[in-house]
């Protein structure tokens, strides 16, 4: 599948592959695990189309970005604010729209709480928030040890994790057909499979989230906006409900026959409701 962050950039010393695309109005897309920037493949056109500058790129540790080999470099949550920060001032921009989904959705959590003046809106798609995991699942992957799930062998890791993945849609055969072996090979293999585990799963930590929960609120003096799919089971519908109480003014949508990868299951309904929120908000 054709990457879209296509070009590459050494922010404080590691190298992030990032794709800019049109003119306009800026908006930063940013995606979760464990998936890439591809996930915003189908909204950029639209996007640009509609007069805005996309700006996109694969977290550190993830797709196409470098995946450091010291362990000392931080890919957590927390860790990534300071790559969007050094990449804004790659790209230019003071400010900009920002759009988050799963972990890029709490970096966006934190853009607003933590570095305001960045953000002149915040879409949150099926975000991760509060505690709200690792799921029990996971955590019950975590505790057989990360060394040991690393060193799996790469036939029984890429049928353990497809299996993982596919779980995150409705349409599976839609997902097959598409992104779902694109998404598992960048985890997969002699760098993906240790680096799933250092630079992603490692992180699953709920502490990056708690430690802007209690000032959500603050989102409030910022145009906010909820999209979360109906049939998530990995961030469930309860999570956006309470996002929505504590952040004063935000809009919550629902989508139907979407999972947690919405943007995979409804992508022209996902990419019409940023833009009828974008649109409304252009001026923020």
């Amino acid at each position: 599948m054709k990457p879209v962050a296509t070009r590459h950039a050494l922010i404080n010393d590691s190298r992030i592959a990032h794709g800019v695309y049109g003119d306009g109005t800026p908006v930063i897309l940013m995606h979760g695990t464990p998936s890439s920037s591809l996930i915003w493949r189908h909204s950029i056109e639209k996007l640009v189309g509609h007069g805005y500058k996309v700006h996109l790129f694969d977290l550190l540790g993830y797709g196409l970005s470098e995946r450091p080999w010291d362990p000392d470099i931080d890919t957590s949550i927390s860790g990534q604010l300071p790559v969007l920060e050094g990449l804004m001032d790659h790209w230019g921009l003071t400010s900009a729209h920002i759009v988050g989904h799963d972990f890029g959705g709490a970096v966006a959590q934190q853009v607003g709480v933590l570095r305001p003046e960045l953000a002149r809106s915040i879409t949150l798609i099926d975000a991760v928030s509060y505690d709200s995991y690792p799921s029990k699942r996971t955590r019950q992957q975590m505790a057989a040890g990360l060394d040991v799930l690393a060193k799996a062998p790469d036939a029984e890791h890429r049928a353990h994790f497809r299996d993982w993945v596919r779980s995150a849609v409705v349409d599976t055969e839609a997902f097959e057909a598409g992104a779902l072996d694109a998404y598992v090979d960048y985890i997969s293999g002699p760098i993906g499979q240790a680096s799933l585990f250092q630079h992603q799963i490692r992180h699953y930590d709920p502490i990056h989230t708690m430690k802007v929960a209690d000032r959500l609120g603050e989102l409030g003096n910022k145009p906010v906006k909820l999209i979360w799919g109906a049939d998530d089971i990995w961030q469930t519908p309860d999570w956006a409900e309470r996002l929505q109480g504590d952040i004063p003014g935000s809009e919550l949508t629902f989508v139907e026959g979407a999972a947690h990868f919405a943007l995979e299951d409804k992508p022209d309904e996902i990419t019409a409701l940023i833009l009828d929120f974008l649109d409304r908000h252009r001026d923020a």
